[in-house]
């Protein structure tokens, strides 16, 4: 029998989970939910679903053995709780959630439900990203100096305004780093390592209506000792790839959404030119720097199987609940040091009192 998927939440982003589940064997799409019951009735059209009305009567259903949580970013906990106790298995949406004890809450209830927990970054799971990770772990670039992340995108007012939750401390989390970023973030500390302190500025430039930041630089201390830059923006018309760089004392490489366009080091190996030409015209898509709708699903769709994987072999997901946290407890650091105008050391002891997001953080 196959896996039965339930999708929670059926907006933009829901479209990606379907058409990643077509693509995976041994895993079929069965049901969704969303509180706006019409976009529930449009993806069970789309994709031949059963759509409920109470999320209840969803998680009840013995057919559904995993769900996708797709809800605003301010809205995974409620749901993601209800699940594991369900007995679900459960994949969330970047960011897991928008605090540390909401975080925190969704790994809790996974753990005691004995259910497996994945956080969406589709990223690592590209083949440019596994070749730089995999570079890394063999020293090849000597001893790290500096990570870079650049997200150098554009969103218009009307995607703002598309939605009352977009730009909105509650339910966003916050803008450019939070929403479209925190996959940089993200590639960035499982590349580099743990950032231990950051410094940052940001700043709302060209959007109105927005309560969150369009624009944002920080740059970070790693724990290794390497130094790193990063840069954040909605509003850099028209939008560009983002791009990660790596720097070491023997070796330095560029990616640039998933094609490798830097790969060079002191010490040659044989795999070096297969690896550069195979990975230099990778990008199907703009990646989502214009237009957040243009994005491939491949990456999911490989995320969904390594959460398969997982349940079958009873092992960790590669990207787990505890991984998820990291990048949502970099950015909270980062808008921390924005706000104080000082420098903010990393592991944080809880949540940021951000006076600025003008919401209780404990909620």
């Amino acid at each position: 029998m196959p896996f039965g998927f339930g999708i929670i939440g059926c907006g933009m982003i829901a479209n990606f989970h379907a058409k990643a589940i077509e693509d995976i064997k041994g895993a079929k799409l069965v049901a969704c939910f969303d509180n706006f019951g019409a976009a529930a009735e449009k993806l069970a059209a789309t994709y031949k679903c059963k759509a409920y009305a109470k999320l209840e009567d969803m998680l009840a259903d013995p057919k559904v053995d995993v769900v996708t949580i797709g809800t605003p970013s301010g809205a995974h906990m409620e749901p993601a709780i209800a699940a594991a106790k369900a007995g679900k298995h459960v994949i969330v949406e970047k960011p897991l959630e928008i605090t540390l004890k909401r975080c925190d809450a969704i790994i809790d209830a996974c753990d005691k439900a004995g259910v497996k927990l994945a956080t969406i970054f589709p990223s690592r799971f590209h083949d440019s990203s596994r070749e730089i990770k995999k570079a890394i772990d063999a020293k090849r670039f000597g001893k790290l100096t500096m990570g870079d992340a650049y997200v150098k995108w554009f969103r218009t007012q009307q995607y703002y305004d598309s939605g009352k939750w977009r730009g909105t401390w509650e339910l966003d989390g916050g803008g450019a780093l939070m929403n479209q970023a925190i996959h940089s973030v993200d590639l960035l500390t499982w590349l580099m390592g743990p950032v231990v302190e950051v410094r940052a500025q940001w700043a709302t430039l060209a959007h109105e209506r927005i309560a969150v930041e369009d624009t944002a630089v920080a740059t970070l201390r790693f724990a290794n000792g390497a130094l790193g830059v990063m840069e954040a923006t909605t509003a850099a018309f028209p939008g560009y790839l983002k791009k990660i760089e790596i720097h070491g004392s023997e070796g330095s490489a560029c990616m640039e959404e998933e094609d490798l366009v830097k790969w060079d080091f002191a010490k040659a190996d044989k795999r070096d030119k297969m690896i550069l030409e195979a990975m230099n015209s990778r990008k199907s898509t703009g990646g989502g720097a214009g237009d957040p709708t243009a994005i491939g699903h491949h990456g999911h769709a490989r995320q969904f199987e390594d959460l398969l994987d997982a349940v079958k072999k009873n092992k960790t997901p590669s990207v787990d609940g505890q991984e998820g946290r990291k990048s949502v407890e970099v950015i909270l650091a980062i808008y921390k040091a924005a706000e104080s105008g000082k420098p903010v050391l990393l592991p944080l002891d809880k949540d940021p009192p951000l006076n600025a997001r003008k919401i209780k953080i404990d909620k």
